[in-house]
């Protein structure tokens, strides 16, 4: 087992002190403990359904430093960004620098060359958002006395909402966590909440928390702000409707590192929102001007599209598949030295921030000569010559099913129209809060948000019985009422070739739903080739 054990670099203190910032890229080989503050040029998807970062942060309050001046950041979406020296002193941390090494859109750079962008610019810009947005608001409306610290609150949540993120980001949590802790339920925002603590006490002579002591009504589930300023928490984070700023920058980096179009004007959004309070559950929430309701809708649709043609692309997901699988051949081969000098493992090094700081998707030792990590290896060589798993099946399920693994596309909501959650107002009864119905939009807009696939991915180069393993994949998909998808990319099935009646070995073969892999079997002597029914709500085999 390769143990590494954890370095203790000295900080490299700024020496030209300018607050601009414009520098080559940091070098890609082993990250340095502290490299500079630049911003990394090299070029994330998926919803954050249980973010509770805000919760967390805007509990907190900040002994501020001496240092008077914003530093300025120059950024590839945003342009030139300010931002507070507190901002700077977090961004200027370990576990900050480690979203440098951690790639947002995982095995996505393998399908689109300029798609290497990481979670260190994405935070920044959440953080340069957030900030943008709370300013907008009390320049717009005086009367929500929104204060400066409110301010620098609101943007180190931003800041820090992705601190937790692990290896390839969403390909960790949503993929190799669920197979290598199959009985532990985990989310990369738990381990968020825990990195921001870890980095506050390690960074006790910059940063000082105190509890903000409020009488927080039993109905209200968040500390650090009451009721009254309910709204600040809708910034980074919306619970109500998914509309927030870090959706605005990642729709606008990923869409410009993807070469694709984004059709989201998040500047205007700015312009036309205003808090309201709402008479159903007496709370202020942010709310959109009525003519805006189609803007929003292109919101929501540029997120569908993200995810076709790229989070969920049928190549970027057999890279993922494939990283994922030689994570799991190294997850107890590499370990990760954290307090105490105890010792971690891939998927246990989230239970010490110590350790997890380490864990990035920089990891040298998987070049070594370690013959022990010789099958994890291989995968990662097959993904270097383009030996790529192979599609093989696609289908279409016919209803909504949280039973099976299956690629789901919608428009954040599942089978709900988002834009129903929102409220809007006009502009002769600004204070009013009210709902918009789709029809009142457009007839041109979907009666259905939601749609879900499940797809066959075949692992081994032995295609032996491959025609026999689709043909039934088809067979399957018939019975259960699910719409085969054919693509050109797929191989040419054989629909003459009869099931093989005898079969000396026994074969794996892999069927992949939503990146989760499966094994089937074909059994001798008969050659019946087993895949999943669906009874009782379950998959089983």
């Amino acid at each position: 087992k390769l143990k590494i054990k954890k370095t203790e670099n000295k900080e490299q203190s700024h020496k030209d002190g300018t607050p601009s910032i414009d520098s080559p890229h940091p070098p890609t080989t082993h990250p340095p403990s502290y490299p500079s503050r630049t911003l990394n040029r090299d070029k994330e998807l998926q919803l954050k359904e249980g973010m509770f970062m805000s919760n967390i942060l805007l509990n907190m309050s900040f002994s501020f430093l001496l240092m008077t001046e914003n530093l300025v950041f120059n950024d590839s979406i945003h342009g030139h960004v300010e931002l507070h020296p507190l901002l700077v002193q977090i961004i200027d941390t370990p576990q900050f620098q480690r979203l440098r090494y951690i790639k947002q859109f995982s095995g996505g750079y393998f399908v689109y060359p300029g798609a290497s962008h990481n979670r260190f610019e994405h935070s920044i810009g959440v953080a340069y958002l957030a900030g943008l947005q709370a300013k907008t608001l009390r320049e717009n409306q005086p009367d929500l006395e929104i204060t400066d610290e409110d301010i620098l609150c609101v943007e180190i949540a931003g800041l820090c909402h992705d601190l937790g993120h692990g290896p390839f980001s969403h390909l960790f949590d949503q993929m190799f966590m669920p197979q290598a802790c199959k009985n532990e339920e985990w989310k990369h925002e738990d381990a968020s909440v825990k990195m921001f603590e870890y980095l506050i006490s390690t960074e006790t002579s910059t940063v000082k928390p105190y509890t903000l002591i409020l009488q927080v009504s039993s109905r209200w589930q968040y500390k650090g702000r009451g009721e009254d300023k309910s709204f600040l928490y809708e910034i980074v984070s919306n619970k109500q409707n998914g509309i927030d700023v870090d959706k605005f920058d990642y729709f606008a980096r990923d869409c410009h590192y993807l070469g694709l179009k984004n059709n989201f004007d998040h500047m205007r959004y700015f312009k036309f929102t205003r808090v309201i309070e709402v008479e159903t559950d007496e709370r202020k929430h942010i709310c959109s001007r009525d003519k805006e309701a189609d803007n929003l809708y292109d919101l929501f649709y540029t997120r569908n599209r993200l995810h076709r043609r790229a989070c969920q692309h049928r190549v970027k997901m057999s890279v993922d598949i494939m990283i994922k699988d030689a994570l799991l051949k190294a997850n107890n081969l590499i370990q990760f030295e954290g307090r105490d000098e105890q010792f971690f493992t891939i998927s246990k090094a989230k239970n010490d921030m110590e350790a997890y700081t380490q864990l990035t998707g920089h990891r040298p030792e998987l070049e070594s000569s370690s013959s022990e990590l010789k099958q994890a290896k291989n995968i990662l060589k097959r993904i270097m010559r383009r030996d790529l798993y192979k599609l093989v099946g696609e289908a279409k399920v016919g209803h909504f099913n949280n039973s099976l693994y299956c690629i789901t596309y919608d428009y954040g909501k599942g089978d709900k129209d988002p834009v129903g959650c929102c409220y809007f107002y006009n502009k002769h009864e600004p204070q009013k809060a009210f709902h918009i119905t789709r029809q009142q939009v457009s007839n041109f807009l979907p009666d259905c948000f939601w749609e879900q696939t499940i797809r066959l991915y075949w692992k081994s180069k032995d295609e032996t019985h491959l025609d026999a393993v689709v043909r039934e994949f088809k067979v399957w998909c018939y019975d259960n009422g699910f719409q085969v998808i054919f693509r050109p990319a797929m191989l040419e099935e054989k629909f003459d070739l009869p099931l093989p009646t005898r079969i000396t070995t026994k074969k794996k073969y892999v069927c992949c739903f939503k990146g989760i892999s499966f094994l089937y079997h074909v059994l001798k002597p008969t050659g019946d080739v087993l895949f999943p029914t669906v009874s009782g709500g379950k998959a089983g085999v």
